[in-house]
């Protein structure tokens, strides 16, 4: 293989999803498909399925700290992405990381959830979150849920999507990206795109699968590969959003709980 066919390289920051359909697990997938190299420094151990979360074992910092030193040194990221970081000790470890290797293109999904309302997130790491990762971010990609953990708004149309938007960009990040995926009722699925100044929808048929275990995680992670392949964000963030409608779609009823997208949907064909 010659240096021209070695693909661009992404590092998801995340926690490990034992059922494979989020977390590490997810990222990794997401960044195969579309054509990224993958790496990763775990951050939380996880005893999970479709079911929910039984277990978490959070990582000891310096060693997610060796991880990214790694990775970072040798296989060089042009896109890195944080998921679930779990504790406020974290947290600091993974922008000290970020900051002392200069990464850029940083994509933050907020985890403080799983899709089954699993606390995934310390109550005293928000504010070490807000106020020590998120101004570094290029984007940061909360749900509605997120949203009000982190500014205290309450998002309940999509007329209140710009309040919250102007809310998470005052705590730094380069651009927000709201999803409104939560939102009541509507036959379409739409986030906005936001960096101060302009205001970007983003719209998708609103797919009734049942399965969607790991959206967030892939729509990062998706976000991240297009930021390492030079895309500029908006574009990026369309693409993600794109791929991600797709492998919703493609939902697999895997277990007997919440199963997750299908990664691969591309490659076998839109459902009917």
């Amino acid at each position: 293989m010659t240096e021209r066919d070695v693909p661009p390289v992404a590092l998801t920051i995340a926690g490990s999803d034992s059922g494979g359909g989020a977390g590490i697990q997810a990222d990794l997938k997401t960044f195969q498909e579309l054509d990224v190299f993958g790496t990763s420094a775990i951050t939380a151990l996880t005893a999970q399925n479709t079911v929910g979360v039984h277990d978490v074992h959070p990582v000891p910092p310096a060693f997610v700290t060796a991880q990214i030193d790694a990775v970072a040194t040798d296989i060089r990221p042009l896109a890195t992405k944080t998921g679930m970081l779990a504790t406020a000790e974290l947290i600091r470890a993974v922008a000290e990381g970020i900051r002392a290797h200069d990464l850029a293109n940083l994509v933050v999904d907020p985890v403080a959830a799983s899709k089954h309302g699993d606390a995934l997130l310390a109550a005293d790491a928000v504010e070490v979150l807000r106020d020590v990762l998120l101004p570094l971010a290029t984007v940061v990609t909360p749900n509605l849920g997120e949203v009000q953990l982190l500014t205290g708004v309450v998002v309940t149309s999509p007329d209140d999507m710009r309040a919250a938007a102007e809310a998470v960009k005052a705590l730094g990040p380069q651009w927000v990206l709201i999803k409104g995926g939560h939102l009541p009722g509507g036959t379409d699925a739409v986030d906005l795109l936001f960096d101060g100044d302009r205001e970007i929808p983003l719209t998708a048929r609103r797919d009734p699968s049942a399965h969607t275990h790991g959206t967030g995680c892939t729509l990062s992670a998706a976000i991240a590969a297009h930021l390492a392949r030079g895309a500029d964000v908006p574009t990026a963030v369309d693409a993600a959003k794109r791929y991600l409608t797709g492998a919703i779609g493609r939902g697999l009823a895997v277990g007997s709980g919440i199963g997750p997208v299908d990664h691969g949907w591309h490659r076998r064909g839109a459902r009917a």
